[in-house]
C-alpha cells in the first residue's frame, strides 16, 4: 500500500510538471495564480509522504487546508493592490498623509490575516497528527520551502540564459 501511495504522488508530480509545461502563455495574474495551486497542491503530495498521512488523515486535511490557502491567496492578492495603491500614493506631489496612513492601516490588515490563515493551517495539521508526524511536519516545512527556494533560484537563472 505504501509503495503504491508513493508510486501514485510521483506520478501526480510528473503530471503536474508535465501538465505546467504543456501550457500556454498566459497572462501574468493567471500564470501566478496557476503557480500558486500547483505549489500548493505539491506541497500536499509530498506532505503526504513525508509525513506518511493515512488515507483518513488525508481526507480530513487536504479540504480544509485548500480552503485556508485559497482564502489566503485572495488576501495575498489584495495585499499586492494595496501595495500598488500606496507605491502611487507615495509618487503624488504632494503627499497626502492621511491617505497614506490608510492605506499602511489596510496592508497591516491584510498582512496580520495572512499571519491567522498560516496559523489556522497550521492548527489544522497539528490537530490530526500523531506526535511524530508533528516532529516530520515542522521538518518538512523547512526542506520543502528550502527546496522551493532552491528550484526557483534554478529556474530563474535558466530564464536569464535564455
Amino acid at each position: 500500500m505504501k509503495a503504491s501511495r508513493i508510486v501514485a504522488i510521483v506520478l501526480a508530480g510528473l503530471t503536474l510538471v508535465v501538465w505546467a509545461k504543456a501550457q500556454p502563455a498566459q497572462t501574468e495574474p493567471q500564470s501566478r495564480a496557476r503557480l500558486r495551486e500547483n505549489i500548493h497542491t505539491l506541497m500536499l503530495l509530498r506532505m503526504t509522504e513525508a509525513l506518511d498521512l493515512s488515507e483518513e488523515q488525508t481526507a480530513k486535511l487536504f479540504p480544509p487546508l485548500t480552503r485556508i490557502e485559497k482564502e489566503k491567496a485572495e488576501l495575498q492578492r489584495k495585499a499586492g493592490i494595496e501595495v500598488r495603491d500606496l507605491r502611487e500614493a507615495l509618487r503624488r506631489d504632494p503627499v497626502r498623509e492621511p491617505d497614506i496612513l490608510a492605506s499602511v492601516k489596510r496592508i497591516r490588515d491584510l498582512r496580520q490575516a495572512i499571519r491567522e490563515k498560516d496559523d489556522e493551517f497550521d492548527r489544522v495539521v497539528e490537530a490530526n497528527l500523531t506526535p511524530v508526524q508533528k516532529g516530520k511536519y515542522l521538518v518538512f516545512l523547512v526542506d520543502f520551502a528550502r527546496g522551493l527556494g532552491e528550484k526557483l533560484n534554478r529556474a530563474r537563472q535558466d530564464r536569464g540564459k535564455n
